[in-house]
C-alpha cells in the first residue's frame, strides 16, 4: 500500500505528522509531497518539515490514497494548486481513495467531489463542503472518500485510513502497541 500526503505552507502539523506516523507504523509506504517550490514546508505553528518530493516529481502508478492535512493557510494553498486539483479529481474518478481532515475537505467540496455524499470538516466550515449530509461524526467514509473534523480527530482519521486499506485487525494491533484505548 502506498499513500501521498500533500504539504503546503500553513499545514496543520499534528494532522500531517500524526497521520504519516500511524500509516507508516501500519506498514503503508507514505511519501510527503510539497506543492511549494521547495521541499521545506512550514506548518501553521512554524514547524519546518522537509517533504520527500516536490509535486512535479510524484508518480501515481502504484499509489492507493491521496491525503490532505488541514490548517487554514495550507488548505487555501492546496485548493489553489491547479495541478493538485486536477490530480485529485482524476485519481478519484479512476477509483482511488482520497482523504482530508480539518479545513481540507473543503477542497473536495469545491471540486464537486462531495455532491450527494456525507462528509465532515472543521466546525463552522460545513457550507464549503457542498455535500448532502454533514453527520455529527469525527470521521466519515462515503464511497472512497474519508473526511475528518480536525486536530483532535487525527488519530481516528489515520486509523480509518489504515482500516480501509489494510483492515481492522491491523488497527487493533496498532492501538494496542500505541497504548490507545
Amino acid at each position: 500500500m502506498k499513500a501521498y500526503l500533500y504539504l503546503a505552507n500553513g499545514f496543520e502539523e499534528i494532522e500531517a505528522v500524526g497521520t504519516v506516523d500511524i500509516l507508516r507504523r501500519a506498514g503503508i509506504e507514505v511519501e510527503t509531497v510539497s506543492i511549494m517550490d521547495k521541499r521545506e514546508v512550514t506548518g501553521a505553528r512554524k514547524v519546518k518539515v522537509v517533504a520527500d518530493m516536490l509535486f512535479e516529481q510524484a508518480q501515481y502508478a502504484d499509489v492507493d490514497i491521496l491525503i490532505l492535512p488541514g490548517g487554514g493557510p495550507g488548505t487555501k494553498l492546496l485548493g489553489a494548486h491547479e495541478g493538485l486539483k486536477t490530480k485529485l479529481r482524476s485519481f478519484y474518478e479512476q477509483g482511488g481513495w482520497i482523504a482530508a481532515i480539518c479545513a481540507a475537505p473543503t477542497v473536495f467540496g469545491k471540486l464537486g467531489l462531495l455532491e450527494g455524499k456525507s462528509a465532515v470538516c472543521y466546525p463552522g466550515m460545513e457550507d464549503e463542503l457542498l455535500c448532502a449530509d454533514t453527520p455529527d461524526e469525527k470521521v466519515v467514509v462515503d464511497g472512497k472518500i474519508i473526511t475528518s473534523k480536525g486536530p483532535g480527530t487525527c488519530f481516528e482519521f489515520a486509523f480509518k485510513i489504515v482500516e480501509v486499506l489494510i483492515g481492522k485487525e491491523v488497527v487493533s494491533k496498532l492501538k494496542s502497541d500505541m497504548v490507545i484505548g
